[in-house]
């Protein structure tokens, strides 16, 4: 399953807004002192993660951006060079910014088939909106593989159960459901564990050993293109499933589009340590 750049740009302010600061924290704590650290971040994209999660992080630092569309890792190298105050592009991307020097290699690999795609070196790995995407066995290979070596996991943005609209409509309830069964389809990873992904992932880091800070992360948005896409993209996929009816669907869409102050899109963020 692909995300187009455009899509990704659209909701990264969505993104850095929601992420729970007590997980961030938690992360810049467990590396505070370092001098550097080596970072490999699953579904990359256009590069959010490493614009996010840069200034926790010790002063130098060795990404890499793992993602299987070789446009949207096309793009995050451009869209990093424009973030960063000094920036050169040659065999690897080396960044200036903030205090922080970051070098960037993006790798195209579909991690669907292999969970298993980080250097032997790596100190932390990070992902954002991914589990949600995976299914559960997937995820219990990714996290028996991440324990077996001990590595920090730093999953902020995975998808929960929470859909909300002020105010409401009568077919919210059953638009919502719709969804939610939508969201269990196969992205690539096989069935989706969708809404159930934050209780697979943090009882498997548990199970593994690993002592966990969590937290909620939810989308808050107002009238906006953001949530204009969302809702369309929530009826499109509504409308895959046959469940509600074409009509009935059109009279909630068209409620969204005018009537909806917020709509809250629940997330979980979660900092893993061994």
């Amino acid at each position: 399953m692909s995300f187009s750049p455009a899509w990704l740009a659209l909701r990264e302010p969505a993104d850095s807004a929601a992420r729970n600061q007590e997980v961030l924290a938690a992360c810049a704590q467990h590396f505070a002192g370092r001098a550097d650290i080596k970072v490999c971040d699953l579904g990359a994209g256009t590069g959010s993660s490493l614009r996010a999660f840069a200034e926790l992080l010790p002063p130098t630092q060795h990404w890499t951006l793992v993602d299987h569309d070789a446009g949207n890792l096309a793009a995050a190298r451009a869209a990093l060079a424009a973030w960063a105050d000094e920036a050169t592009d040659s065999s690897q991307l080396v960044l200036k910014h903030g205090g922080k020097t970051i070098t960037v290699q993006t790798t195209v690999r579909d991690f669907a088939q292999a969970p298993v795609c980080w250097p032997e070196t790596t100190d932390l790995v990070t992902a954002s909106a991914l589990f949600d995407l995976a299914s559960a066995p997937w995820i219990a290979r990714f996290t028996a593989a991440l324990c077996a070596q001990k590595i920090p996991l730093l999953a902020t943005l995975t998808a929960n159960e929470t859909i909300t609209a002020v105010p409401s409509h009568p077919l919210d309830t059953k638009v919502i459901a719709a969804f939610h069964a939508h969201q269990t389809s196969d992205k690539g990873f096989g069935p989706s564990a969708g809404a159930q992904a934050t209780a697979i992932l943090e009882q498997s880091l548990k199970a593994g050993g690993y002592t966990l800070t969590t937290g909620d992360s939810p989308w808050r948005l107002a009238p906006s293109e953001l949530l204009r896409a969302t809702t369309e993209g929530m009826a499109a996929a509504v409308s895959e499933t046959k469940a509600v009816a074409a009509d009935d669907l059109a009279a909630w869409l068209n409620h969204q589009r005018e009537k909806t102050s917020q709509l809250t899109i629940g997330h979980r963020d979660v900092f893993a340590r061994p």
